[in-house]
C-alpha cells in the first residue's frame, strides 16, 4: 500500500518503519499492526505520475481544500497508465465529503485531460459514505508516535456499487451500495446533521466544553440533537421513499448518538464544528437538510436552531487558534443573521420568509442568554 502525501517527515517515517499502528478507541483498545506500506512525497511529481500508472486500485482523501491540487497529476497519471496498458482501468475511490464527488471528479479530470481520452472506459469513480470517525491527533499524541491513529470500532464503507470498472474487491467492511445517493444523503443529513449539531447547540450551552461527549451528556443538549436527527430521518424517507425504513434510520440515529459519546476516542467539539463556511453551505448537512424539508413540507425548526447555534460557534483547537474560516463566518455574523442565511446558507428571504423569522427569533434567545 502505498501512501502519497505533502507531509515529509510523515513520509520518510513510514518507509523507515514500513509499518504503522491504528488503534481502535472504546472501552477496550485494540491496536492493529498495519504493514507492507510505503510512501512517496507528493512533491516528487514523476514518482507521483508513476504510482498512479501502476496501481491496483486509488483512493482520495485530501479535504476540499487540497483538492484542487491533485487532478493535474492524477491526469498525468492516467495518460501515463494507458500508454502503458490500454486495458487496465482505475477505478478511484473517492473517500471526501461531499455530495455528487463523482461528478466533481469528472469534470476536473475530464478538463486536464486531452479530448480523445478514453475516460469512461479507463476510469471509474466510486463516491463513499464515510461513517468511521476519526479524531485530530493531539501534541502530545503525535510527539509519541508520529503515525500512529486513534479511529473508532465502527468499521464499514459504503460506496457506489455502479462506480466500479473493474471488479468489486473482495474485502471486509466493503458495503456496495446500488442508490449511492440515498446513503451519500443519509451520512450527510443525519450523521453530519446530527455530528455538527451536537457541537453547536453543545457549545451555545457551554463555551468551555472541549469533548463532544461532554455536550452529549446534557440531557437537553442531547434532546435537541436527536429530535434535528428524527427531522433529518423523516426528509429522507420522503426524498427516497423505498429506501429505508423509518425503523433502519432510528437504529441509525441511536447508534451514532451512542458512538458521538465514545469518551476513549476523545473527539473535541473543536474537530466537529469547525470549518463553518463549509458545514453552513447551501447544499451541506444543515441548509441542505433544510431546504429538502422545505421541498416536501416537512417540519425543520430543530435543524434550524442547531444552524443558528452554528453561527455563535467560536471554539478554539488545542493552542487557543480559532480556524480562519470560522473568523470569516464570524464577519459575516456580525451583518446580523440574516445576511449569514442568505449569503452563506444560500436562502432566499423573499421565498423563505417564515424561515428568516423563526432564525431570528432563535437568534435573539441566544444573543439573550450570553
Amino acid at each position: 500500500m502505498v501512501f502519497i502525501d505533502i507531509n515529509r517527515t510523515v513520509v520518510d517515517a513510514l518507509n523507515e518503519r514500513r509499518h504503522y499502528k491504528v488503534i481502535i478507541k472504546s472501552d477496550k483498545e485494540e491496536i492493529l499492526d498495519i504493514k507492507n506500506v510505503r510512501a512517496v512525497y507528493a512533491g516528487d511529481i514523476e514518482n507521483v505520475i508513476d504510482e498512479i500508472a501502476t496501481a491496483g486500485i486509488a483512493a482520495v482523501s485530501t479535504g476540499l481544500e487540497g483538492l484542487d491540487s491533485i487532478f493535474p497529476v492524477l491526469a498525468k497519471g492516467l495518460i501515463k497508465r494507458e500508454s502503458i496498458n490500454k486495458k487496465y482501468p482505475l477505478d478511484v475511490i473517492i473517500a471526501e465529503n461531499m455530495r455528487n464527488a463523482d461528478v466533481y471528479f469528472r469534470s476536473r479530470l475530464m478538463s486536464c485531460l486531452p479530448a480523445e481520452y478514453p475516460f469512461d472506459k479507463l476510469v471509474g469513480l466510486i463516491e463513499t459514505s464515510i461513517g468511521k470517525m476519526v479524531p485530530i491527533m493531539n501534541k502530545k499524541d503525535l510527539q509519541q508516535d508520529i503515525l500512529q491513529v486513534f479511529v473508532e470500532p465502527y468499521n464499514t464503507l459504503i460506496l457506489n456499487k455502479k462506480g466500479f470498472k473493474n471488479p468489486i474487491p473482495a474485502i471486509k467492511g466493503l458495503a456496495p451500495k446500488e442508490n449511492m445517493k440515498a446513503w451519500v444523503d443519509r451520512k450527510l443529513f443525519i450523521h453530519n446533521l446530527g455530528h455538527s449539531a451536537a457541537a453547536y447547540v453543545g457549545y451555545v450551552h457551554n463555551p468551555r466544553f472541549v469533548y463532544l461527549y461532554q455536550a452529549l451528556e446534557v440531557p437537553e443538549v442531547f434532546n435537541s440533537v436527536h429530535e434535528a436527527m428524527q427531522q433529518a430521518a423523516d426528509i429522507l424517507m420522503a426524498r427516497y421513499p423505498g429506501e429505508f425504513t423509518l425503523k433502519q434510520l432510528n437504529e441509525h440515529i441511536d447508534d451514532l448518538l451512542f458512538r458521538f459519546q465514545n469518551r476513549a476516542l476523545g473527539d473535541t467539539v473543536f474537530r466537529v464544528g469547525c470549518d463553518l463556511i463549509r458545514k453552513l453551505g447551501p447544499q451541506d448537512r444543515l441548509a441542505g437538510a433544510i431546504k429538502a424539508a422545505l421541498e416536501y413540507n416537512l417540519p425543520y425548526q430543530k435543524i434550524l436552531y442547531a444552524l443558528v447555534c452554528g453561527c455563535h460557534f467560536m471554539a478554539p483547537d488545542e493552542d487557543g487558534n480559532i480556524l480562519v474560516g470560522d473568523l470569516e463566518l464570524a464577519q459575516v455574523y456580525q451583518k446580523g443573521i440574516k445576511v449569514v442565511l442568505t449569503e452563506i446558507c444560500g436562502f432566499d428571504e423573499k421565498k423563505d420568509s417564515p424561515l428568516f423569522k423563526l432564525a431570528v427569533e432563535f437568534d435573539r434567545s441566544l444573543v439573550n442568554r450570553e
